[in-house]
């Protein structure tokens, strides 16, 4: 089953730093079967991210590669998740 990987990072990526790399161990990552991410994608969907770096502002998940939720969009990603058996795994 496909799954995604959720982290934290310690520190706030700088402009023009790329994450094309995945680096579970690095950023502490959390594993969550496809089913349950695409329960809450459509509630994602207009949420402000970056994907791959800071140079690429865009809105929902990056389903190929790396998705940055900035400090203001917590609370979107949070109120879309909340509610749901593993889902609550990402909060």
């Amino acid at each position: 089953m496909l799954k995604h990987q959720f982290g934290m990072m310690m520190a706030d990526p700088e402009p023009g730093q790329i994450f094309e790399e995945y680096e579970p161990n690095k950023y502490d990552c959390i594993a969550v079967d496809d089913e349950y991410v695409q329960a809450v994608a459509e509630k994602l969907a207009g949420v402000r991210v970056y994907w791959h770096g800071l140079d690429r502002s865009e809105s929902g998940l990056a389903y190929h590669g790396i998705t940055l939720i900035p400090p203001e969009s917590i609370a979107e990603v949070i109120e879309a998740v909340r509610g749901g058996n593993e889902r609550t795994l990402l909060l």
